[in-house]
């Protein structure tokens, strides 16, 4: 009897102390996260990463005070440690792929390589990202399709951001004749792109000849303008440049093939 009177004597003492220090650690845990989830609304990160990183902190500190006051309980808390070190394990190895576009989503949502309206061209797709996940990033196409990327495949490929920079170039290609005066071919270039306010000024707008086909020769125009613009700017030229072509007497060659009959 004595000997069952200090055993539960002990467990109540133990079960005390747990809850006590439970009890403390989960108020003083509430009043910690008032001003750190201040400090992480404030911050520049992605509003995902915000709300993922205020989740994560919150389940550290509620595992560090339930292992303190395991601890304070005089249980053996290194067995447990133990026991959830080698869970921790099976699951990564059961879920590389899965860790893989957790970290990679980390990684893009804290470094910004992109970000929600960019557009962006990744394994032959291009299209604007709507929103980067934990898991995968979400980018809308020309053609109104939405689709998933895993964020392994964000950071371990080449991914082209079209926008970060807020210009573009845009490289226009235009074959003339030899017969055509290629001073007079170039002042009309030059002349459209004055009248296409979406085309900046500075860098300023070159034009040359680029290149002699076996049909014509090759007038290469190089032209800046807003990323947003990039359509704009490519579809204007091509079409303003035809007309301006026709309007002053420019011949577009194309290939023809002579049939001789013997």
């Amino acid at each position: 009897m004595e000997e069952l009177k200090n055993a539960l004597w002990g467990f109540a003492h133990g079960f005390l102390a747990f809850a006590v220090v439970l009890l403390l650690g989960a108020l003083l845990i509430k009043l910690l996260l008032i001003p750190l989830k201040k400090l992480i609304l404030k911050s520049k990160i992605d509003h995902t990463a915000k709300t993922f990183l205020f989740s994560i902190l919150r389940v550290i500190l509620y595992g560090l005070v339930v292992i303190t006051a395991l601890g304070t309980a005089k249980v053996d808390i290194s067995s447990i440690i133990t026991a959830l070190g080698a869970a921790a394990l099976t699951a990564g190895l059961a879920f590389q792929d899965t860790l893989k576009n957790f970290v990679s989503g980390m990684i893009i949502l804290f470094n910004k390589p992109i970000a929600a309206g960019d557009l962006i061209q990744v394994e032959g797709l291009e299209g604007y990202v709507d929103s980067i996940r934990i898991f995968y990033t979400q980018i809308h196409t020309f053609d109104n399709k939405i689709v998933q990327i895993p964020n392994f495949k964000l950071t371990s490929n080449n991914v082209i951001n079209c926008s970060a920079a807020g210009t573009r170039r845009v490289d226009l290609k235009f074959s003339v004749s030899y017969d055509d005066n290629l001073t007079k071919v170039k002042s009309v270039v030059y002349d459209v792109i004055s009248q296409i306010p979406e085309i900046l000024q500075d860098p300023q707008p070159q034009v040359y000849v680029s290149e002699h086909l076996d049909s014509g020769v090759e007038i290469l125009a190089l032209v800046w303008g807003k990323s947003e613009d990039f359509f704009t700017v490519k579809f204007k030229m091509e079409e303003n440049v035809k007309n301006a072509f026709d309007e002053n007497g420019i011949t577009i060659p194309y290939p023809h093939v002579s049939i001789v009959n013997e």
